[in-house]
């Protein structure tokens, strides 16, 4: 608001000049004060840019907030240097990035041939935030800048599951209390993301090295770049373009392109089975004179009554016979070669928290390679089994990660 002050002094020409005197300071003060708030409120904002949100600030709600600037994220990981490399993979390279106020975070830099577009990018930063469970990697914010994508995650100290798991000299640092709480936990975390969070989402790519481990070796679900969103009322997809990691997939996923939350609930299932005996399922196992994946060695082991013979050497006598083996069958049950016959990530959660829950026997899993002379049943009491899958899937098919 102007105010103008009007000296009377007999002259209409004074009058005017005395006018224009006090109105064009005040104007120009007026722009001034507008400039400099401005300037201020940028400045301020550019802190949100520049650094991570506190860390007892997790109700990020707009995506506004999540936008880092690339100079920041470069001066935070000192030119993406070889020396802060924390992994590489198809989607691009993961660098450990700290900044001025002493916060690390997980800079992951998406390679130009990633895949994503932009629009596809921004969806899944906006839905990625809104997931706040202490069992999946939070977000921190995002970098779009030209060709450059990149995502700001929460810094997990311990690296992934598979650093552990697959290498004999760290096999030792997870007993068999520590991976049975790595179970839950993931479970916990794909629960969440089936049914407890406000979105279901469909995580398409479970595997051990997407799990990440904190200080404490609590699992934390990562790596959400594949995901799917499905609607209120969605049960599954269908897609041409499959992706994943072979040996995880599910046989209706690797084969027909269908994927619903039982593609995870059978992807979990490979995930336990090798957390228990710190092996890969991609690799071939001897028994009997025939040779299959893990998934096919337990199912043998478990029909022969020795289920306990899959157990990590490392455990030596240091386990409760009764959680393996709950374990291992609740694993069976969820690779399963019939995506209804698995269970719900609700039941399975609730089967490895509450023992006198009964277990049904589970049916022969999907990827089962038979032996010429093998039965498919185990058990004459047992209903009919489905014809278990060979493993015919091309993996021409599939993009691997």
């Amino acid at each position: 608001m102007f105010f103008f002050f009007f000296v009377n002094t007999g002259k209409g020409r004074n009058s005017s000049v005395i006018a224009i005197a006090v109105v064009v300071p005040i104007t120009v003060i007026f722009i001034l004060l507008v400039a400099v708030f401005i300037f201020w409120a940028k400045k301020k904002r550019r802190t949100y840019e520049t650094e991570p949100l506190a860390e007892d600030r997790d109700d990020i709600t707009t995506a506004g907030s999540l936008q880092f600037d690339f100079k920041a994220i470069e001066a935070a990981t000192d030119n993406f240097s070889e020396t802060n490399k924390l992994g590489q993979g198809g989607f691009g390279q993961v660098y450990k990035g700290t900044f001025p106020s002493g916060i690390q975070v997980a800079v992951k830099r998406l390679s130009k041939t990633s895949g994503q577009g932009e629009r596809e990018f921004e969806n899944e930063v906006v839905v990625v935030a809104k997931l706040q469970h202490r069992n999946l990697v939070r977000l921190l914010g995002f970098c779009l800048e030209g060709e450059e994508k990149i995502l700001i995650y929460e810094f997990v100290p311990n690296k992934s599951l598979d650093y552990f798991l697959f290498d004999s000299t760290m096999q030792n640092q997870l007993d068999w209390k520590i991976r049975y709480t790595i179970i839950k936990g993931i479970a916990r975390g794909i629960l969440y993301l089936h049914q407890d969070s406000r979105l279901t989402i469909i995580h398409r790519d479970l595997k051990a090295g997407n799990i990440l481990l904190d200080a404490d070796m609590n699992p934390k679900v990562a790596d959400f770049g594949m995901a799917r969103i499905f609607g209120m009322d969605q049960k599954e997809a269908n897609t041409k373009r499959i992706v994943g990691t072979y040996g995880y997939m599910s046989p209706e996923y690797a084969m027909y392109g269908q994927f619903s939350m039982k593609s995870d609930v059978y992807s979990f299932g490979v995930l336990v089975l090798e957390i228990i005996s710190g092996k890969k399922n991609s690799s071939l196992y001897q028994m009997d004179g025939s040779a299959g994946n893990l998934v096919t060695y337990t199912w043998r082991l478990w029909s022969n009554g020795s289920q306990l013979e899959l157990m990590d050497a490392s455990f030596r006598d240091n386990y409760q016979t009764d959680e393996v083996t709950r374990c291992i069958h609740i694993a069976l049950l969820c690779v399963q070669e019939e995506a209804e016959d698995r269970p719900t990530m609700s039941d399975i959660v609730q089967m490895l928290t509450t023992s006198s829950i009964a277990l049904t026997l589970p049916r022969p899993p999907g990827f089962f390679f038979r032996s010429k002379h093998e039965q498919v049943g185990v058990d004459p009491s047992m209903d009919t089994f489905a014809t278990g899958s060979v493993d015919k899937a091309s993996i021409t098919r599939v993009s691997p990660r």
